[in-house]
């Protein structure tokens, strides 16, 4: 059993869709980063970065946070999504790491500018808008070559999906990106997508491309 700690954002989500894609069982505690209950102490013997998400492993007793290490626990703890060796798992190495670095950071600046400050910072909204939809291209290009970005489905797909499903946060058009919106769609189909996505349970529906 896996105790998840965990709220309603894209890296709470990519979590709650493994867990849900590895068909582990897990129970979860939601963490309202609204009401600052990130901080709680209890929560910080956790996660010492207070941020969510967060694991507990009854099993092992081992405690994981970041959701990129979370990520690579889960897939070595299941031996699935995760190749064991050579290139097929180099690839799925660069591109959970692109997420990390890149495709989580920096849509995260174009919310913060683009959708809940508008208008204070034009600068900012331009390099960030600029800097997502460059990445929305490298990833359009990628899936050009390949169903997924690391060939076969893996976690580096559930590390990106939940930061392109806030596509409108961005102002992107997934029409002007149609291997991303390919992509979006099938994985947006699953039922470990579907069930993970409102994950701790608030109603929301999952947005999808006309």
């Amino acid at each position: 059993m896996i105790d998840l700690y965990t709220w309603s954002t894209p890296n709470g989500r990519k979590i709650s869709i493994a867990l849900e894609e590895m068909g582990l069982p897990y129970e979860v505690h939601p963490v309202d980063i609204t009401k600052d209950e990130q901080f709680a102490p209890d929560f910080l013997k956790v996660s010492p970065n207070n941020k969510i998400p967060a694991i507990r492993d009854r099993e092992s007793g081992q405690t994981v946070f970041e959701s990129g290490a979370i990520l690579l626990w889960l897939g070595e703890k299941t031996g699935r999504f995760l190749p064991s060796s050579g290139p097929a798992r180099a690839a799925v190495f660069e591109w959970l790491m692109w997420q990390m670095g890149g495709f989580g950071p920096m849509l995260g600046q174009a919310h913060h500018f683009l959708r809940f400050n508008p208008g204070k910072a034009p600068y900012a909204e331009e390099r960030f808008s600029a800097e997502t939809r460059r990445l929305y291209g490298v990833l359009d290009r990628r899936l050009a070559e390949a169903e997924h970005v690391a060939g076969d489905l893996s976690i580096a797909d559930f590390a990106i999906w939940p930061w392109a499903s806030r596509y409108e946060w961005q102002r992107i058009d997934l029409a002007e990106f149609p291997n991303v919106r390919r992509w979006y769609l099938a994985l947006a189909a699953r039922e470990g997508f579907r069930k993970g996505y409102d994950v701790p349970g608030m109603g929301h529906a999952m947005p999808l491309p006309g």
